[in-house]
């Protein structure tokens, strides 16, 4: 029989006294997680029976969206879900729906050994398919809808796709699919199955059984090459909705206009903070800045989720066409999924107030940093600082810690590292830590600035360049709209950088203007001895610029 012994050199008072502090170290995540979602209005006290039945809920779907809905459903069921172009959808209206939705599903010979691909942009479709899913146990894919047709065939072959749920302009580009197809967004009518003739024509009541935890699987941005699956581990419980709070002061029932893509990881994890915080979604198609800002004061949106380029967008727009909306209401304007420039920051936060938050994370990070209004004031384009239980370290090559102030590898780890990509591999881990590809250092204060991507650092003329140092740069002369600068092989010295520039509407500018005006901010290996116009960057469906396609400019390159 196995005894419990004291340690040696310990009095039993010691002991004792250590095992209660074990204890509290414990707990005292747990303790901090509850105060803060008590403090933000996520846990209120509630009617035993409204209670009891989220008890059930809780025990029927585990910690899913579909969890979130049902328990928004109990508690405001005649709160606006979700708000897209077709109207709104109360909670008690979306968690009847995606029951139908799931037993339609199941008709159709979905089953929790399933893969549901989804092609959708924004709008409730996608919202009740990942939550019917859910509902059933079956993985959901989310597909990126700028991949071209020969991407996206690959895509769903290599996912062994069994459905695939899709919006009827996206359907139309890929003609010779052989695999079933369900309409999800349609115009006009048709012939096909759609998401409503499942809905409206399955039966209400309960599924029949507690359905294994599915997985959602989002494909990386395919910036440098074919788009890879990472599969998405499960939220622990409600930890990671807290996590994020504890930088970003989301408020239960917030009024959430997400204009950034849901099948990215940013979008996705605004739609889970959503449905862990009883969110109102409001949903849009496609962005267009000025519709973007009609609706967030016509909604009176409490918070704005984008990609950086979207408040680019907006900040395009004459001051005229700004000035009109009245966006008084929104506390939160949260940016991820590229880099937010430094004079990008400045700017929104002189039109719109302090309301920016810069989220640093990736598909199979998850979190890592976040930068709040007041620390983007004072060092604009910071990554911030990492949010509670979060772990944020600055390695060199060999793996040991580098001191502050230095450029290295970062590494982070917290609750919601990715589980590996679904065609094998994974990222580098060290110490339980996960590699990000990002260069960054911890500045004077504490903070964290990324430095840029591993592999976009050159080294031109034995000195190590990292490109958004002069994005940066460049980046702050008023005639400039967009900058984007990589680097290119120089028979020389090896690399040298190339700046890729739009140009505000009506302004004019030459590359030796460019480099002598950048040239008091910058170290002369880091001038651009290319400068090529554009009238416009080459981005993807989630906003990133796409290198490749930016040398194929080079034609026009000024020197």
């Amino acid at each position: 029989m196995a005894m419990w012994r004291r340690p040696a050199g310990r009095t039993r008072g010691e002991a004792a006294k250590a095992a209660v502090q074990a204890g509290a170290d414990r707990l005292a995540p747990t303790l901090q997680t509850l105060w803060l979602l008590i403090r933000q209005g996520v846990v209120r006290p509630m009617r035993p029976d409204k209670l009891l039945r989220i008890v059930f809920a809780w025990r029927r779907w585990g910690v899913t969206p579909a969890l979130g809905y049902a328990v928004a459903a109990i508690r405001h069921p005649d709160r606006p879900a979700v708000i897209d172009e077709r109207g709104a959808l109360s909670f008690l209206e979306l968690e009847q729906r995606t029951t139908r939705l799931a037993r339609g599903l199941r008709a159709r010979g979905i089953r929790d050994t399933s893969r549901v691909a989804v092609l959708c942009r924004n709008h409730h479709g996608l919202v009740e398919t990942i939550v019917a899913c859910g509902k059933i146990g079956s993985d959901v894919v989310l597909l990126n809808t700028g991949l071209r047709p020969h991407q996206m065939r690959t895509v769903l072959d290599e996912q062994r796709a069994d459905l695939l749920i899709a919006d009827v302009e996206f359907v139309e580009a890929l003609p010779d699919l052989e695999l079933d197809v369900v309409l999800a967004w349609t115009e006009g009518t048709t012939r096909k199955a759609t998401l409503e003739h499942l809905i409206g024509s399955s039966a209400t009541g309960t599924l029949p059984r507690r359905p294994r935890h599915a997985r959602v699987i989002v494909l990386t941005s395919g910036t440098t090459g074919t788009p890879k699956g990472a599969r998405r581990p499960a939220p622990p419980g409600v930890g990671p909705a807290a996590t994020i709070m504890s930088r970003m002061p989301l408020r239960a029932g917030e009024r959430i206009m997400l204009a950034a893509p849901i099948f990215h990881t940013w979008g996705l994890a605004a739609f889970q903070l959503g449905s862990a915080i009883g969110a109102t979604l409001v949903l849009r198609r496609k962005f267009e800045p000025q519709q973007a800002l009609a609706a967030v004061q016509r909604h009176r949106a409490t918070a704005l989720f984008v990609v950086p380029v979207m408040l680019q967008r907006i900040l395009d727009l004459p001051r005229e066409a700004i000035e009109p909306y009245d966006t008084s209401s929104l506390r939160i304007v949260a940016a991820s999924g590229s880099a937010l420039p430094a004079d990008l920051a400045t700017r929104f936060q002189r039109v719109f107030g302090e309301v920016l938050y810069n989220f640093y994370g990736s598909t199979e990070a998850s979190w890592v940093s976040i930068a709040t209004p007041r620390e983007l004031a004072e060092a604009p384009g910071t990554a911030g600082r990492p949010p509670r239980g979060t772990s944020v370290k600055i390695l060199d090559e060999r793996g040991a810690r580098v001191p502050d102030g230095e450029t290295g590898r970062i590494f982070v780890r917290n609750d919601m590292l990715f589980e590996g990509y679904t065609g094998g591999g994974g990222k580098e881990v060290r110490d339980g830590m996960l590699a990000t590809g990002d260069l960054g250092r911890i500045d004077e204060a504490g903070r964290l600035q990324v430095v840029g991507r591993e592999d976009d650092m050159i080294v031109s003329g034995g000195e190590n360049v990292y490109p958004k140092e002069t994005e940066d740069a460049i980046a702050t002369l008023p005639e400039v709209s967009e900058v984007a600068v990589i680097g290119v092989d120089d028979a020389e010295f090896g690399q040298r950088l190339a700046a890729y520039v739009v140009l505000v509407d009506g302004a004019e500018l030459d590359a030796e203007a460019v480099r002598e005006r950048v040239r008091p901010a910058l170290p002369g290996f880091a001038l651009p001895r290319d400068v090529v116009f554009l009238p416009e960057l080459p981005r993807n469906a989630t906003g990133k610029v796409v290198p490749a396609r930016l040398r194929e400019g080079s034609a026009d390159t000024e020197r």
